[in-house]
């Protein structure tokens, strides 16, 4: 039977569950610059709208400063939010113990390899389909402009937000429900994982299921995100290189 003092014990795992949609939620609307800005022109701040509307879309390079936006705000409600909220309501709680630790096994790196070895022939074979070089990179330079310096500020803001990402996923979902869930806390996270990638390719969906999976075993087994993050970014820019390299670009 169901006991209310359950609530009490296992407010980790409530907190998890509540936080996650929400903040999925902001990253889908708030991420989406001009969504943001009619939203500030509605609430009464019409001059700052002006001004947002201004630096985003008519100076420089709107392409990237749409991108940057998505970026921040990706990177405040998949890290910032979820560790003000560990700070407040589970204050006896390190960060250390939802996955924010450098320990890694000893061996990891051979995990590394293996999984890159197996990684990097479907990247390669995928990135000469038509959905993949019409997504990849998210960056769309101009085939006059140099790759540097915007295309890298681009890869090292997109780096910043696997890191976020990997804390979120795989660190406060994944060590925020084992108590409750063990090693379930795993597929329960593999499931909001694979839908943020609904609207890309299919294959790249569907691998996210299998991933999910591994870099969640990995990180629930080293209590460490350190792993995952570091394998999420090399075929992350596997990933763009080798699109710009079917572009002819390098």
């Amino acid at each position: 039977m169901y006991q209310w003092r359950d609530l009490i014990y296992g407010k980790k795992a409530i907190l998890v569950f509540i936080l996650v949609p929400f903040c999925l939620t902001f990253i889908k609307y708030v991420g989406e610059i001009d969504f943001f800005i009619d939203f500030i022109d509605t609430v009464g701040l019409t001059s700052l709208k002006v001004k947002l509307d201004s630096w985003a879309n008519h100076s420089g390079d709107s392409g990237l400063k749409h991108l940057a936006f998505w970026i921040i705000v990706l990177d405040i409600f998949y890290l910032f939010v979820p560790i003000l909220f560990i700070k407040i309501f589970l204050k006896k709680e390190k960060l250390s113990e939802f996955g924010l630790s450098v320990k890694l096994e000893k061996g990891w790196w051979k995990i590394y390899l293996l999984f890159m070895c197996f990684m990097f022939p479907l990247v390669y074979y995928f990135s000469g389909t038509t959905s993949f070089q019409s997504r990849y990179p998210f960056y769309n330079i101009a085939d006059s402009t140099p790759l540097w310096p915007k295309f890298w500020i681009w890869e090292l803001l997109y780096f910043s937000q696997f890191f976020c990402l990997e804390f979120f996923f795989r660190g406060f979902m994944v060590h925020g429900l084992k108590e409750k869930l063990g090693i379930y806390s795993v597929f329960v996270m593999t499931i909001p994982y694979c839908m943020i990638h609904f609207g890309k390719p299919m294959p790249e969906t569907i691998s996210a299921i299998f991933a999910g999976l591994i870099l969640g075993y990995l990180s629930y087994k080293n209590r460490s995100i350190l792993l995952g993050f570091m394998l999420h970014i090399t075929v992350a820019i596997s990933m763009d290189l080798l699109a710009l390299w079917r572009e002819g670009r390098w």
